[in-house]
C-alpha cells in the first residue's frame, strides 16, 4: 500500500495532502497510546467528592467537555464526567444539587502499549470520546482522546480553547526562548533544526533527563547542536521548562 502512494504521489494522481493522510492512517498500527495520551500529569481531573460548582468551574476554566473523575487519587479512576450533564443540575437550588458520583458516566481502560488502529476501532464501537491509560502495575499512566488520535491522522484540530492555554514557547527579551520540558522532541527539532533522537522518551524535558542520567538542578545547562538549553524550572520529578540560547 505505501509503495501504491508512493507512486500515485510521483505521478500526481493523488494531492499531497491527501497522500499524507493516508500514510498517517497506516502508520496508527505502529503508535502506541503512550506515544499520544495526554500524560497523568497534565491531566485536568476532579475528585469524586468534590462539589458540582467545583466541577462546573474546572470545566469552563479549562474548556473540556469531559474530564475523567477519580477516588482519593488518579490511580483510581471511577469514571468521566460530561459537561452537558451537569448544566441542568446547575440549575436547581444549590441544597439541590446532586451529588457528583451520580452524574459520573463509565469510561474503560486501555494499555499503554494499545496500537491506535485498534484503540480507534474500539473507541468508535464504544462510542467513547475519552479512555484511560494504565501502566503495567495498573496505575494511571494518562488519558486518551478521541481527537488525540485524530490529529495523528489529520493533524492539528484547533478550537476556541486553544488560545487560553499556556504558551510552550515564550521568545524573551534578550531572545532566548523558554519552552516547555512538555514539548515533543520533534516538535524541537522542527523549532530549533536539530536531530535529536531517543528511544526512551518522547519529551525535550525527558531527553534532557536521558542525558544528564537524572533530573537535573534548575540552572544546570546542556549544549545540543548550536543550541544550549538550560534547565529554568524544575522539581523532583520532572523538568517544567527549559531556556533555549544559541551557544557561544
Amino acid at each position: 500500500m505505501e509503495e501504491c502512494l508512493r507512486e500515485a504521489l510521483d505521478e500526481g494522481d493523488i494531492p499531497l495532502e491527501d497522500i499524507r493522510i493516508l500514510t498517517n492512517v497506516l502508520e496508527l498500527e505502529d503508535k502506541l497510546a503512550s506515544e499520544v495520551m495526554v500524560p497523568r500529569p497534565d491531566m485536568v481531573s476532579i475528585e469524586m467528592d468534590s462539589t458540582l460548582a467545583e466541577a462546573a468551574e474546572l470545566i469552563v476554566q479549562h474548556g473540556h467537555s469531559r474530564i475523567p473523575v477519580y477516588r482519593e487519587n488518579r490511580d483510581h479512576i471511577v469514571g468521566v464526567l460530561h459537561a452537558k450533564d451537569i448544566v441542568g443540575p446547575l440549575m436547581l437550588p444549590q441544597e439541590e444539587h446532586p451529588e457528583l458520583s451520580s452524574l459520573i458516566r463509565p469510561t474503560y481502560f486501555v494499555p499503554e502499549t494499545a496500537n491506535l488502529k485498534t484503540l480507534l476501532h474500539d473507541m468508535q464501537t464504544r462510542k467513547s470520546h475519552l479512555v484511560i491509560v494504565t501502566d503495567e502495575y495498573g496505575g494511571t499512566s494518562g488519558m486518551l482522546t478521541l481527537e488525540d488520535v485524530l490529529e495523528e491522522i489529520v493533524g492539528e484540530i484547533g478550537d476556541e480553547h486553544d488560545a487560553m492555554r499556556p504558551d510552550d514557547v515564550q521568545v524573551l527579551p534578550d531572545g532566548s526562548q523558554l519552552v516547555s520540558g512538555r514539548l515533543s522532541i520533534d516538535e524541537i527539532n522542527e523549532r530549533f533544526g536539530l536531530e535529536l533522537d531517543s528511544d526512551q522518551v518522547e519529551t525535550i524535558g525527558g531527553l534532557i533527563c536521558e542525558v544528564a542520567g537524572s533530573i537535573p538542578p534548575e540552572g544546570e545547562a546542556f549544549v545540543l547542536g548550536p543550541w544550549r538549553f538550560l534547565v529554568h524550572e524544575a522539581d523532583p520529578k520532572h523538568i517544567e521548562t527549559l531556556r533555549v540560547e544559541r551557544a557561544e
